[in-house]
């Protein structure tokens, strides 16, 4: 059994959290996830979804839910954003600050180096207070570039402690392999999405066409991740139900 702990991105329930980030919150933990993760932050406020930072610390405290991780747009680690997005974070007490995407700069290789330098720039003012840069998979970023794969220039030019969040499905939607991937770059998935690709619609996790024992194996003997991050949720991010069922799904693999 995996100790590995079970988050949800909370893009998967984006309309609820428009509607009610209290009550949102709180359903999550009532599902039984161990925390959840952010989406869309830009760095130029200390609040999201319109509460201030402090607001929301006492939401996921409240709930016993822990920050796992945040989706950035990439100006959060730029100039002086970096300094909002970092005392924003450590007042979640969030560790892993991760580019949602970047598909402008993920297209071509030169803007591939110049995310690669955000990316190591960032990590290295993180590193000293405990706090980790990374990035997120799309379709897109599996993308071929100059001969390469964009996410394989990406991190083979990003320092070992940039994240690389795997996400399952966006990798496979794109046509890449996500277990070749991993053992690619050992080490480097810290946090893992779990989606599944190719089911019917409200398919989760083992619905579709991921060999999940495969991934499992990998995540287990050579990645490792320090969280589960599921993103599934129902038609524009409302209800809970395929939520529940991803849960539901983790588990039935001994997760």
């Amino acid at each position: 059994m995996s100790k590995t702990p079970i988050a949800l991105q909370l893009y998967s329930v984006r309309g609820e959290c428009g509607k009610d980030l209290p009550g949102t919150l709180k359903a999550v933990a009532k599902l039984g996830y161990q925390g959840s993760e952010p989406w869309g932050y830009g760095g130029d406020k200390l609040e999201w979804q319109g509460h201030p930072v402090k607001a929301i610390r006492k939401m996921y405290d409240d709930n016993g839910l822990v920050c796992c991780g945040i989706h950035l747009q990439t100006q959060a680690l730029m100039g002086d954003n970096l300094a909002r997005t970092i005392e924003f974070n450590q007042t979640l007490g969030n560790r892993f600050l991760v580019i949602a995407a970047d598909k402008p700069r993920m297209s071509a290789l030169n803007t591939i180096l110049e995310l690669a330098t955000i990316l190591n720039n960032a990590a290295e003012k993180l590193r000293p207070l405990g706090l980790f840069a990374g990035y997120h998979a799309h379709a897109f970023d599996f993308a071929t570039v100059d001969g390469r794969i964009a996410w394989d220039i990406l991190f083979s030019c990003t320092r070992q402690d940039v994240i690389m969040q795997m996400d399952i499905g966006n990798c496979m939607s794109g046509g890449g392999d996500p277990v070749n991937t991993m053992r690619k770059f050992p080490g480097r998935a810290r946090s893992v999405h779990m989606k599944d690709f190719g089911g019917a619609e409200g398919a989760v996790i083992g619905e579709g066409k991921a060999d999940w024992t495969e991934v499992f194996y990998v995540m287990d003997t050579v990645q490792r991740p320090e969280w589960y991050v599921v993103e599934e949720g129902g038609k524009d991010g409302l209800g809970f139900d395929v939520c529940a069922r991803s849960l539901a799904a983790l588990h039935k693999f001994g997760r």
